[in-house]
């Protein structure tokens, strides 16, 4: 179980404004991340080192952004002005959490405009809906590309700032939350107001930079 990747909800102006300011703060060139046609969503990707990667991720005008949790998860922080909606684990059995959580997981594709298709399966969003500070789960389909296969940079993510309660965070994953990465510090502080992901410092050639 490791840190994947960390979702960014956009604003009013959309995935692709919102990944270039992002893109332009750390020294990261975004490419896009294709469409999530079962969740409708739609996704700017910021490719980092470590196999891990920003994704920004915007709602779609479809009826499966209304029925999927991920859509209703995306919708409701873009609603709010957009920001970090969440972080995300990846696993390579994903049955242990399908039995802890009592729920399967469901498929997830991405096709990119070359032609590369993204491929997993998640579970746990409804958890990130009701307590933010709780991250979602994934798998990648064993013969998918991943997201941060486009990398060519040296920025990496450095930490986690989270409002929220580390052992509400334990006994979602079954284990601490810095057991996740050897190299990502989380930051845990009392929420004021409501729990989740407040901000996240990557390591950029240029030095620190916080979002």
């Amino acid at each position: 179980m490791r840190v994947d990747h960390v979702s960014f909800a956009a604003g009013s102006d959309g995935a692709r404004a919102t990944a270039a300011k992002l893109g332009e703060k750390i020294g990261v060139e975004p490419v896009d991340g294709g469409v999530h046609p079962r969740f409708g969503t739609r996704s700017m990707i910021l490719p980092l080192a470590h196999e891990r990667y920003i994704e920004v991720v915007e709602v779609l005008d479809h009826p499966s952004a209304d029925k999927a949790p991920f859509g209703q998860a995306v919708r409701a922080r873009s609603e709010t002005g957009g920001g970090w909606m969440g972080w995300v684990v990846s696993v390579d059995d994903l049955l242990p959490v399908e039995e802890h959580l009592e729920r399967e997981s469901v498929p997830g594709a991405r096709r990119l405009p070359d032609g590369r298709e993204f491929r997993w399966r998640q579970i746990g969003v409804k958890g990130l809906i009701a307590d933010p500070q709780l991250p979602f789960f994934v798998k990648w389909d064993d013969e998918s590309d991943h997201p941060s296969d486009d990398a060519s940079t040296e920025v990496t993510i450095e930490s986690l700032q989270i409002a929220g309660d580390p052992d509400r965070v334990r006994s979602w994953l079954g284990l601490p939350a810095d057991a996740t990465s050897t190299v990502i510090t989380f930051d845990f502080v009392a929420p004021n107001g409501t729990p989740g992901l407040m901000s996240v410092t990557l390591n950029t050639p240029q030095g620190p930079v916080t979002i």
